[in-house]
């Protein structure tokens, strides 16, 4: 079965991948991933406070940005929470890239351009074949208008691909007003490629300390859902190639990615339960089905049910909407 795919201009034996995560932490974890069938190999995310800590800022990155990280281990982050530095994080991705033979894509995560231009060009300068840019940025401040928000994003992906030759994919939240729109603009400023979706860490609140208390939960099936219907939403309208990243737990949650419109599958939550060799699960579980249905290639059933292809596009949109509500008994 042919499940070959092409992603941010990498040419992959299959769609299948992990997602940014502590998965890539170790030389043996990263080459049981690849042994499994891992088509690259996604670093998890250096964050700018690390970087900002490293210029000597970090007080500052603190102060600014403490409310815009629900990913990062605390909101008050120290050095020592971090499984590596800007330094360590440079050599790790050399080091991957001599022990396995397939692509590494690195990961910044962050709100605003400063330092990262650096290590965007260090990142680069160290092996990765691409660059996922995490732009995880929760707005709270009610004078910022929404357009500021997008305005900034689009000014650091355009500096960083004015620095960069490799190819750079942007990680969105799902929380744009006009996503399709948005996604366009992306690819205007350069965008090589779009991950959908970056998961907020909704922080819990501990009653007895008075405090917000950092949470993580896992993915799980559900949450595919939402990513499916703007994969389907956004792939007519660009020409780069979207991931989707959430959800994916099962060979058949991969295949209704790609009938939405995905070129590439990250997996974390799955790989992190059930460990690395899951991901040959997941592959037989696609060869599977699609040899069952008579699907000679991935790219057949790409975008097939996108909102442009699928027979009922309005499903995506009010339709399915005014169907549940009047369908419930």
């Amino acid at each position: 079965m042919d499940l070959k795919t092409e992603y941010l201009g990498l040419k992959l034996d299959s769609p299948l991948m992990p997602g940014a995560s502590p998965l890539s932490d170790t030389l043996d974890g990263v080459r049981k991933l690849e042994d499994a069938g891992a088509s690259c190999i996604v670093m998890r995310s250096l964050f700018e406070e690390q970087i900002e800590h490293e210029l000597g800022g970090f007080v500052a990155a603190v102060e600014s940005t403490a409310h815009t990280h629900a990913e990062a281990a605390s909101y008050f982050p120290q050095a020592g929470d971090f499984a590596m530095g800007p330094d360590e994080y440079l050599d790790q991705i050399a080091t991957i890239k001599e022990a396995v033979d397939i692509p590494v894509i690195a990961s910044l995560n962050g709100t605003t351009r400063r330092g990262w231009l650096t290590y965007a060009r260090n990142i680069e300068e160290a092996g990765a074949d691409a660059l996922e840019l995490n732009i995880y940025y929760l707005a709270t401040d009610p004078d910022e208008e929404g357009a500021a928000v997008e305005k900034r994003t689009l000014e650091i992906v355009r500096a960083v691909k004015g620095a960069l030759k490799i190819p750079v994919a942007v990680k969105l939240s799902p929380f744009f007003s006009s996503l399709p729109n948005f996604a366009r603009q992306l690819e205007l400023a350069g965008a090589d490629g779009l991950v959908l979706f970056n998961r907020f860490y909704q922080p819990d609140i501990d009653i007895e300390a008075l405090e917000a208390a950092p949470l993580l939960h896992l993915s799980d099936p559900s949450e595919l859902l939402l990513r499916l219907r703007w994969l389907a939403i956004v792939q007519p309208v660009v020409a780069i190639p979207l991931a989707v990243s959430g959800g994916v737990h099962h060979g058949i949650h991969a295949l209704k990615s790609v009938m939405a419109g995905a070129s590439a599958v990250q997996v974390v939550s799955a790989l992190i339960r059930r460990g690395p060799a899951y991901l040959k699960t997941l592959r037989e579980d696609m060869v599977r089905w699609m040899e069952e249905h008579e699907y000679e290639s991935l790219e057949q059933m790409r975008g097939s049910m996108s909102m442009a292809k699928c027979p009922d596009p309005h499903a995506f949109s009010r339709a399915n909407y005014m169907k549940m509500l009047q369908s419930w008994r």
